[in-house]
């Protein structure tokens, strides 16, 4: 059997037992296609079933979620963890608080994860969880109760060497609080590594809010320069306006950049002389208002009802830090089409797989996001470091680091898709060299 048949044949595996699960099979789809000529070279990966053990989690926890709410009332949610991967270390990856959770999103974001945590070179697994719940219009006890029945459960499968979770969408410094606080009364210990994301008062890091936006640019800027650019002078387009997208902006201006446009899921502001973005930092980290609010501001600003239409705006790199899937085939065209040079992924794959096929085949720099938004993770594991070494690392020390580990990342990726004559493609090489590390460790610790 030769690569591309073992390939098939496992996604037939894949597509048959999680029936339903899109969201899933395109992630999986994605890297297994890349895989191919790894396969091909290692033949000992396919007699020892590597595949199908990679894409089956370790475990998978489903557990409902009582609270009740300011009117009394009873509400269940769904609570969800997927522990994916431990080959490396123990499983690492967010908890995300949105009304679209479901297991197909959990186990795509959760493999994505395996090979996100593996490029950044630190020892950590893949694992990804998180609820159906909607933290938007709640109350703060109303988020407070339901963050305490979550954990009530969560608490039994999490721990400093088996999963630490963190934040995701829905989930930041209020959330991982009030997760913590119920955990270290259940757990009956201060185990501060065992979530990241945390405030700086009880053991929080320092850059860790600001590291999967920063993280996001320190990769594209490297992507840029191998190509004989940069952000200097560029216009940029960012998707979103929360964590990632705020800091991504924050960093592309400090690097030259004019960023014109962010987004919410009502719709998009444009800012033709560059986004003010402690205007929008008020707006989202302080009032946890509508990116509408910037005209109240601003208001030589424009707004746009509808999120997506945000890809009309020209801009010559793109940076989608909304959510999965918000740019098809049809915005991926427009992006071309109005001179793009390059699209970096703040979120988890934004892109879909024809809109990817498009950027390729046209010629754009394309920046996966398991490599180009592992920044955040990467700081979560520095954040979990300083918790053992009981100390704190300054904003300066723990940034360096993070550049070190971007850089890293597409120098490993860059060399990785060169090898298997893929010279440029950065997405079949960060699947590659997040896939060997994995591979490796799995082949020297057995069938397990």
């Amino acid at each position: 059997m030769n690569g591309k048949e073992y390939v098939q044949s496992v996604l037939e595996i894949v597509k048959s037992r999680n029936e339903g699960e899109k969201e899933f099979h395109d992630a999986v789809t994605e890297v297994l296609k890349s895989l191919v000529p790894v396969f091909d070279k290692h033949p000992e990966f396919i007699e020892a079933g590597l595949l199908e053990r990679f894409i089956e989690p370790e475990r998978q926890i489903i557990f409902r979620v009582p609270w009740v709410d300011d009117a009394g009332i009873v509400n269940v949610n769904r609570g969800f963890r997927v522990q994916f991967n431990s080959a490396i270390g123990p499983y690492k990856g967010g908890l995300r608080l949105h009304p679209s959770v479901n297991i197909s999103i959990i186990k795509f974001l959760g493999f994505e994860q395996i090979l996100k945590n593996s490029l950044t070179g630190l020892p950590i697994g893949g694992g990804k969880g998180g609820s159906d719940f909607n933290p938007k219009g709640k109350s703060n006890n109303e988020v407070m109760r339901f963050c305490q029945s979550f954990m009530a459960e969560l608490y039994r499968h999490i721990g400093l060497d088996t999963d630490i979770p963190a934040g995701d969408i829905g989930v930041g410094g209020r959330e991982i609080g009030f997760m913590y606080g119920y955990y270290k009364k259940l757990a009956g210990a201060n185990d501060q590594g065992v979530l990241t994301g945390k405030g700086l008062s009880y053991g929080g890091s320092l850059a860790r809010t600001e590291a999967t936006g920063y993280g996001l640019v320190y990769f594209t800027e490297e992507m840029l320069k191998d190509n004989g650019n940069s952000f200097k002078g560029k216009t940029v387009v960012v998707s979103g306006s929360g964590n990632v997208a705020i800091y991504a902006t924050k960093k592309a201006t400090e690097l030259g950049a004019k960023v014109v446009a962010l987004s919410d899921s009502n719709g998009y502001i444009y800012d033709k002389n560059g986004i003010n973005i402690d205007v929008v930092k008020d707006i989202k980290e302080v009032k946890r208002g509508r990116i509408k609010e910037y005209l109240e501001k601003v208001p030589t600003a424009q707004y746009v009802e509808g999120c997506r239409k945000i890809w009309e705006v020209k801009c010559d790199i793109a940076l989608p830090c909304a959510t999965q899937g918000e740019i098809d085939k049809q915005s991926a065209e427009i992006l071309v089409k109005n001179g793009t040079m390059a699209v970096s992924e703040g979120a988890n794959m934004p892109s879909s797989l024809e809109a990817i096929e498009v950027f390729q085949s046209n010629g754009l720099l394309f920046g996966p996001a398991k490599a180009a938004n592992a920044g955040g993770v990467a700081c979560s594991s520095l954040e979990m470091s300083q918790n053992s070494m009981r100390l704190s690392w300054t904003f300066e020390e723990v940034d360096e680091k993070l550049q070190l580990i971007m850089k890293n990342i597409y120098k490993n990726s860059s060399e990785a898709a060169k090898e298997y004559d893929q010279e440029k493609n950065i997405l079949v090489g960060a699947n590659i060299a997040g896939f060997m590390k994995v591979a490796n460790a799995m082949m020297l610790q057995g069938i397990v």
